[in-house]
């Protein structure tokens, strides 16, 4: 059995990671922990756990966690989680962090992003926690950066067409959009019932975190510079993210030509469904499966890739990395 803490347990990834765990089969939940402020009753800060998880959220401390856990997931702001690594691997535990801070690799990359210093000392060794691209090391990992929930989408959407060389790298866009979870749960106006009710706005056109995530990864897999327009949308619901992604492509390719190198990439993947027609979010929601529909539109690869930005985005892909690190079958708590 697998014993598992979450340090930032107040927030809505971790929420989805508990009811995922809770359906586990060889995988317990023994510590929970956040910031003192959020701590007491994990019924207080989620009732729907109530009967179902009676555990106290603790302030964090790096000794209790060790003693009662192999892996910790750390679902905590971004510059947060890196006062937290050292010392649990230090400590012989496993981590997976929800966090950018050991997702981007190139140098200097993450402080012109994220405006802090990196932690140099564990940021080579982090395994970039998208199964699909790096199972072999994450299967051998400690730590994993487990990916943002809008490159997720974006990367697996675009990896079969970059990895083949098909597609013009100076001409790919990403319009994407997400339900209101994936900001977090701390209160903003952007957030407000009243203001993103009915309505739909882009916001952070060309300066948006993930950008940087995005082409940093498209890179690996194509073996080439490249960049990404990056466009995210508040979309008026819950949970969820569409993107809607174009590239030029290179040589004459038809519909049945592209969606056969899809299948090729991603039909032994147990969370990826490559569709015939568009996929909407209701179709992922609360699941964590990715559904993608490619086709060619005049010349370009127009693809529509959907999944549950808490869940395939943020706590299911994590717990899909935990079962490959621990020997777990890696559907495990996922089907």
């Amino acid at each position: 059995m697998t014993r598992v803490g979450i340090i930032g347990a107040s927030g809505y990834a971790a929420a989805d990671l508990m009811r995922l765990l809770l359906g586990h089969p060889a995988a317990a939940i023994t510590a929970l922990a956040d910031l003192p402020a959020m701590c007491g009753p994990l019924s207080k800060l989620f009732p729907q756990f109530s009967g179902r998880l009676d555990l106290d959220v603790i302030p964090a401390d790096v000794k209790v966690m060790a003693a009662a856990c192999d892996v910790v997931f750390l679902a905590l702001p971004h510059t947060a989680s890196m006062t937290y690594v050292g010392p649990l691997l230090e400590a012989g535990l496993k981590v997976i962090d929800f966090s950018a801070d050991y997702r981007l690799k190139a140098p200097g990359l993450y402080e012109k992003t994220y405006g802090h210093k990196v932690d140099e000392k564990y940021l080579q060794e982090a395994v970039y926690g998208l199964p699909e691209l790096y199972r072999k090391e994450i299967v051998g990992a400690r730590l994993i950066a487990n990916p943002g929930c809008y490159p997720t989408s974006a990367i697996l959407g675009l990896a079969p067409l970059v990895r083949e060389g098909l597609v013009d790298p100076s001409s790919l866009i990403v319009d994407a959009k997400s339900g209101v979870s994936g900001a977090g749960r701390t209160p903003k106006l952007l957030m407000h019932y009243p203001e993103c009710n009915e309505s739909m706005q882009a916001y952070a056109i060309g300066a948006h975190r993930h950008q940087p995530e995005i082409a940093e990864q498209l890179s690996r897999v194509g073996r080439i510079g490249l960049d990404v327009l990056f466009v995210p949308h508040l979309a008026p619901m819950d949970r969820g993210i569409e993107s809607t992604i174009y590239a030029k492509l290179l040589q004459k390719l038809s519909a049945a030509d592209v969606a056969a190198l899809y299948h090729k990439a991603y039909d032994n993947e147990p969370f990826v469904v490559v569709r015939s027609e568009p996929p909407a979010t209701k179709h992922v929601s609360g699941t964590n499966y990715v559904h993608i529909y490619p086709t060619v539109v005049g010349g370009r690869a127009v693809i529509s890739a959907v999944l549950d930005n808490l869940t395939k985005g943020a706590a299911g892909q994590a717990l899909q990395n935990m079962n490959l690190m621990f020997g777990h079958e890696e559907t495990a708590g996922l089907k």
